[in-house]
């Protein structure tokens, strides 16, 4: 049986004719950047997030540009974050010419340990930027005193996000909450920190005629946005059918390989066990046709482009340690019962021959 690691099509198809009728609609409004369906989109998702309001762009990655720029985080500044994680989170940091500072990870929940946050805090940092990895929400680090910017890039719709005064969404379309191209979006809870975001995705400007900042071209397009608007209407079912299909990997595997722990507002956006033998375990799946990943190795603080912090192996050993052992198994809204059996029986027969 071939398994995909990620059936996007699986979840949108039964909403194509809806699809059809938003181009269409589209098509005849002959409005394709802002306008009303972008209006509509960020209205319902502040509403559904549970925020004053949201501001959309162009993808994941500008949205933590723009959160920091609003901010006024740049050269000489300090904001920490993971090393297990997507490079756009130290990059969007770098690109400001701030300075990513890696703290190492909680080894059950994979993200940022809160005792290495606190530990790194020196008179430069100006933000921290918790990522809720795979879906489960990281811990709350407002007890610092600082501006935390979350990157819930993986976790849209999960518990505890876009509590803090920013939050940061991709629309790239593996994630819980997709667009059929890119997008990405802002959750905010400051009226003044959203007109500068709002302002700065759009060169800078309110008006088109008068420039107050050097801003950026980052516009998610009335397209995306009429689909966001129908698959928004599915989000809560979507992550309850991928928690479900979690707990039956809990069940199947039973013991096989460490599987995560099912944490209050965990979304699963990937489903990530880990073990010593993950390479080989791969290497069955892989000869099975079934699709799996691999993330973050080497991790962010090993990667060629941040040599300039001066990290070396060793330096984070819970983050390594999880960029050695990590799989993400298929799972997407919709995975079958018989699939996932069919995952957990290569594993098992592989763990097997690891054994004998």
């Amino acid at each position: 049986m071939s398994i995909p690691h990620v059936d996007v099509k699986a979840q949108y198809a039964p909403l194509i004719p809806k699809l059809q009728d938003a181009f269409a609609r589209t098509l005849e409004t002959g409005r394709f950047i802002f306008g009303p369906e972008v209006e509509a989109f960020e209205r319902e998702a502040a509403s559904l997030l549970g925020v004053q309001e949201t501001v959309s762009c162009a993808n994941g990655t500008d949205a933590i540009v723009l959160v920091l720029d609003a901010m006024e985080i740049g050269p000489g500044d300090e904001v920490i974050c993971p090393s297990f994680t997507f490079y756009a989170t130290a990059e969007a940091i770098a690109r400001r010419g701030a300075t990513p500072v890696f703290a190492d990870i909680d080894p059950v929940s994979l993200n940022l340990d809160q005792a290495e946050v606190e530990r790194k805090l020196t008179k430069q940092t100006k933000a921290i930027m918790p990522v809720h990895l795979f879906g489960r929400p990281a811990p709350d680090l407002s007890g610092f005193g600082l501006p935390v910017i979350e990157d819930a890039a993986q976790a849209f719709g999960a518990g505890g996000i876009a509590t803090s005064v920013v939050s940061t969404f991709s629309f790239f379309p593996t994630k819980n909450l997709f667009a059929l191209g890119d997008g990405g979006l802002i959750a905010v809870n400051d009226a003044e920190l959203a007109r500068r975001i709002r302002m700065l995705r759009f060169h800078g400007s309110e008006s088109k005629k008068e420039f107050v900042y050097v801003g950026y071209n980052s516009r998610l397009d009335a397209l995306q946005a009429s689909f966001l608007r129908i698959f928004l209407e599915h989000i809560a079912d979507w992550n309850r059918q991928r928690r479900d299909a979690a707990a039956r990997y809990g069940e199947l595997l039973d013991g096989l390989v460490e599987t995560p722990a099912d944490d209050p507002g965990h979304v699963y956006h990937m489903y990530c066990v880990r073990s010593p033998e993950r390479d080989r375990l791969a290497a069955a799946l892989q000869d099975a046709d079934i699709g799996f990943a691999v993330y973050y190795q080497p991790p962010l603080h090993l990667q060629p482009a941040l040599r300039f912090l001066g990290h070396a192996e060793g330096d984070f050993p819970e983050t390594e340690k999880a960029s050695r052992e990590n799989l993400c198994l298929p799972l997407w809204a919709g995975i079958t019962e018989e699939q996932q059996a069919e995952v957990v029986s290569v594993l098992k027969r592989a763990s097997e021959l690891v054994r004998s």
